[in-house]
C-alpha cells in the first residue's frame, strides 16, 4: 500500500499532487467587462469640451441677430430661420469658395508631385548630395512662414505676381514640402528592396519603377500628403492677407470679415460663414481618414 495523497506510486501507477486551493490561478468570469470608471469620466469631459462648442457655432445659424444678442449662444433658437444661410450664399461667399478650393487643389497637386519625386530621388539615391537635399527639406520644419513673410513679400512683388492666387499658391505648397517629404520618404523605405531589384532585372527605367511600384505602394502615404497639404492651403490666413488686396481674389479665410463692420457684428451671419467653410474640408477629411492615419503611422519607415 502507497500513500496516495504524497504522490508516491501504488500499484505501478504514479498519482499526481494536487495542488492546493490557495495556489490556484482564478479565471475570470466571462461575459463581465472590466468597468474603466476614470476613463469614462475623462470621455465625458472631453466630449463636453468638444461639443459644447460646435453646438454653439450650430445653434448661432439658426438665430437672428436680436435673438443671438437677447438670449445668449448656450440658447436654443426660439424660431429657426434660414435667413443667415441665404445670406451667406447670395454674398460673395461662393466666389470666395471657389478661389479656396482652386488654391487647394493646386497647391495639394504641386506638394504631391514634388514631395513624391523628391523623397523617391532621396530614397534610391544613396549618396551624400540627396542626404543634404533631404536635411535641407527638414530644416524647412524649424523655419515659420512668419519669419520669412516680409522676403516672400519682396519675391512675390519683384516677379509681379502679388495680388494673384499663385502668389498665394506658391508660398503655401513651399511650407507644406518639408513635412510632407518627411512622410514620404519614410513610406518608400517599408517598401521591400527585392522589388527595387526585381524591376531592376526586368530591365525597367527609373520612372517606370515610381510609376509602377513606388506610387501603388505609397497610396496611404500620397493620401496623408494630400490632406494635409490641403487642410494647410484652405485654412491658410497669413499669406492671403500679405500677398492680396482686391475683393476678386479673396478668399474664404480672408471672407469672412464681410460681416465684421466697424461699430458692429453679425454673428450669426459669421459663424454660418464658418460652417460652410468647415463642410468640404470635413468631407475630404471624412472620405481620406483612413488612409491619412495609416500614412502617419508610417512615417518613421522601417
Amino acid at each position: 500500500m502507497t500513500d496516495v495523497l504524497h504522490g508516491r506510486p501504488r500499484d505501478g501507477v504514479r498519482t499526481p499532487k494536487r495542488t492546493p486551493v490557495a495556489s490556484r490561478p482564478r479565471r475570470r468570469r466571462r461575459g463581465l467587462p472590466r468597468r474603466n470608471y476614470p476613463a469614462g469620466l475623462g470621455s465625458l469631459i472631453w466630449l463636453g469640451i468638444v461639443g459644447l462648442p460646435l453646438y454653439v457655432l450650430v445653434a448661432a445659424t439658426f438665430q437672428t441677430r436680436n435673438g443671438y444678442i437677447d438670449h445668449g449662444p448656450l440658447a436654443l433658437p426660439d424660431h429657426p430661420t434660414l435667413a443667415n444661410y441665404r445670406r451667406v450664399l447670395t454674398s460673395g461667399f461662393l466666389h470666395y469658395l471657389l478661389n479656396t478650393a482652386l488654391v487647394t487643389a493646386v497647391c495639394a497637386a504641386l506638394v504631391i508631385v514634388l514631395s513624391v519625386t523628391v523623397g523617391y530621388s532621396v530614397v534610391r539615391t544613396r549618396s551624400r548630395t540627396s542626404r543634404r537635399i533631404f536635411q535641407i527639406f527638414l530644416l524647412g520644419l524649424a523655419i515659420p512662414s512668419q519669419a520669412v513673410i516680409i522676403p516672400i513679400y519682396l519675391v512675390i512683388t519683384k516677379l509681379h505676381l502679388y495680388d494673384t492666387l499663385l502668389a498665394v499658391i506658391l508660398p503655401t505648397a513651399a511650407f507644406s514640402l518639408p513635412v510632407s517629404v518627411l512622410i514620404l520618404v519614410g513610406t518608400m523605405r517599408d517598401i521591400d528592396e527585392e522589388m527595387y531589384e526585381s524591376m531592376a532585372l526586368d530591365g525597367a527605367s527609373p520612372t517606370r519603377v515610381l510609376l509602377q511600384l513606388v506610387v501603388p505602394l505609397s497610396r496611404s502615404g500620397i493620401s496623408t500628403v494630400g490632406v494635409m497639404s490641403a487642410l494647410h492651403a484652405w485654412n491658410g490666413f497669413l499669406f492671403p492677407l500679405i500677398l492680396t488686396q482686391s475683393k476678386s481674389n479673396r478668399l474664404l479665410t480672408l471672407g469672412l470679415y464681410d460681416y465684421v463692420g466697424e461699430f458692429r457684428v453679425d454673428t450669426p451671419a459669421l459663424l454660418t460663414a464658418v460652417v460652410l467653410s468647415i463642410v468640404p474640408i470635413f468631407l475630404v477629411y471624412l472620405f481620406a481618414r483612413r488612409q491619412l492615419i495609416n500614412g502617419l503611422m508610417g512615417v518613421g519607415g522601417k
